[in-house]
């Protein structure tokens, strides 16, 4: 398995998906959006400030904002992998839609309460749970796939890309006109969306026995393959540890701006706006970078350029400095960003993308807004300067954690279907609903059954990856030579999607182990069906 310290693979230009006319339209449509998200952002917690001076309130427009993913990111997913992703993103749009058109009326009408407030920036965050899974594996789809990396990492440079232009503007707007505008404005950027989705004539409904399952066994089979994946059990551990205490920049900054830097809404935009502009030189520099850096050295350099961001802002109150420090450690932001969403989505195969997806959401956006409250409710208690330290200290173990525990890359062809496993047959037509028990028998050639069974060892992580429920390796007490592997599966039903998920990497661990077996005594596989009791 590769891992952070191989070199990156040689790929084409970084803008490379552009030339895809449906990834431009969507990349551009989203942008807009995008932009129009953070104008809201900039407008939520300038009228929170307006409402209450408290730390706690401000902060918790940032969770308002995060906490609908860690309740709906993973159906959301499901629903994603299994649906007409076409329908479902024009429905969840045009919910956004509705809701800020909602915020931005009563804004206007002077009947927002800080309830009011969080209760729609929540139904905006729903919305945005609801659509991310499947948006964010989509667009890489739209390209070709020795392209995928670089769309992946388009993607996060969008975000990014719009901070240096929303915030500045909602800033402005909000001094020169007044946040319901704002709220106004974000509304309408969704038609951008909305009109691109709706001339879009992919995204059809998936075929084969996986789109025959149900939400629920959906969610539990991408639960079971992220959890029997070390590579992306990895990138979560990392995930969770960055953006905990990086959120804490993003959730007190408006009240270092007003308290310690003394400045308006406009002053205020224009700091988030050094932000967007640090994020427009690491686009820049992200294609050398990547051919110079291993991804676990460009997430441990952005965690140590953050931290020392979050320093400057304890520390120093000279307004100038701190946008340059800001601007750094935007391009810190999007270097650590990108490479956690390009390693974790180029670790999952196409059957599981967006449920897989859905867990990254939970522990990126979920860290998000507990850190936010977390770090909102400490600073209220202990002040500003002394939290921001701390969370400078929390950034710094990032790079010592990837010491121990560095990121993995797996190349996109071993993800692939093997394409070599053809469905086990049934004597009856009507197999019994509850699980199913597959034995396999070896026998390995005399003086590799050490190896053999480390070898072994390794498949139980293919066979819950793709299906088991339980696994289990048995050897004869007399006669040593003779192991047989042992996995439970939900249903036959899901035997068979066991059968379609099996990859490249999976069939290459199984040749490995088929290459160290007896050749007079192949493996024999049986499959055990739970008999349906007879009233």
């Amino acid at each position: 398995m590769p891992s952070e310290r191989d070199p990156p693979a040689a790929g084409s230009s970084p803008w490379a998906p552009f030339r895809s006319d449906v990834f431009r339209a969507m990349w551009t449509a989203q942008f807009v959006s995008n932009i129009g998200g953070w104008m809201q952002t900039v407008g939520a917690q300038w009228l929170m400030l307006s409402l209450t001076t408290a730390a706690a309130p401000v902060a918790l427009i940032q969770t308002a904002s995060s906490l609908p993913v860690l309740l709906f990111a993973v159906p959301a997913g499901a629903v994603g992998d299994l649906v007409d992703r076409r329908r479902f993103l024009l429905v969840a749009q045009t919910f956004m839609l509705l809701a800020a058109l909602a915020l931005g009326a009563l804004a206007l009408a002077g009947l927002v309460t800080p309830v009011v407030l969080l209760a729609l920036v929540f139904a905006l965050g729903a919305g945005q749970a609801w659509t991310s899974p499947t948006w964010q594996t989509l667009q890489p789809e739209l390209v070709p796939a020795a392209e995928r990396p670089q769309a992946i990492a388009l993607g996060s440079v969008n975000m990014n890309l719009s901070r240096a232009v929303g915030p500045a503007i909602g800033g402005l707007l909000i001094a020169a006109t007044s946040v319901g505008s704002v709220f106004m404005i974000n509304a309408a950027s969704f038609l951008a969306v909305i009109a691109v989705i709706a001339r879009w004539r992919g995204g059809g409904r998936r075929r084969g026995a996986l789109a025959s399952e149900h939400v629920g066994e959906a969610i539990r089979a991408g639960g079971r393959y992220v959890a029997a994946s070390p590579a992306l059990r990895v990138v979560l551990l990392r995930s969770a540890l960055f953006v905990f205490f990086a959120s804490s920049i993003w959730a007190l900054l408006p009240l270092t701006a007003r308290s310690e830097l003394h400045l308006g809404s406009g002053g205020y935009g224009l700091l988030l706006g050094c932000v967007g502009v640090g994020a427009v030189a690491g686009a820049a520099l992200l294609p050398r970078l990547r051919t110079r850096m291993t991804p676990g050295a460009m997430l441990s350099a952005g965690s140590v350029v953050v931290g020392a961001l979050a320093l400057v802002l304890a520390y120093v109150h000279v307004t100038v400095l701190v946008g340059v420090a800001l601007a750094l450690g935007g391009t810190a932001w999007i270097l650590a960003l990108s490479t956690l969403n390009s390693v974790y989505q180029s670790s999952l195969p196409g059957w599981v993308k967006a449920r897989g997806m859905g867990f990254y959401l939970i522990v990126f956006q979920g860290g998000n807004a507990i850190g936010s409250a977390a770090m909102g409710i400490v600073a209220g208690q202990a002040g500003l300067s002394p939290t921001l330290a701390a969370a400078a200290i929390g950034l710094a173990l990032g790079p010592l954690v990837g010491l121990r525990f560095p990121l993995q890359t797996l190349a996109p062809e071993e993800l692939l279907p093997a394409g070599e496993w053809p469905p086990p047959r049934l004597v009856s037509e009507d197999p019994a609903g509850g699980p199913v028990m597959v034995s396999v028998e070896y026998w390995p050639r005399a003086g590799l059954e050490d190896g053999f069974l480390r070898a072994l060892h390794d498949v139980r992580w293919s066979r819950r990856r793709t299906g088991a429920v339980s696994w289990r390796v048995w050897r004869e007490s007399t006669e040593p030579r003779r192991f047989v592997e042992q996995f439970v599966v939900a249903s036959w039903q899901e035997h068979l999607r066991q059968h379609e998920r099996i990859s490249v990497r999976d069939q290459e661990r199984l040749e490995r182990i088929r290459a160290m077996t007896d050749p007079g005594k192949p493996a024999v596989v049986t499959h055990w069906i739970a008999p349906r009791q007879s009233l």
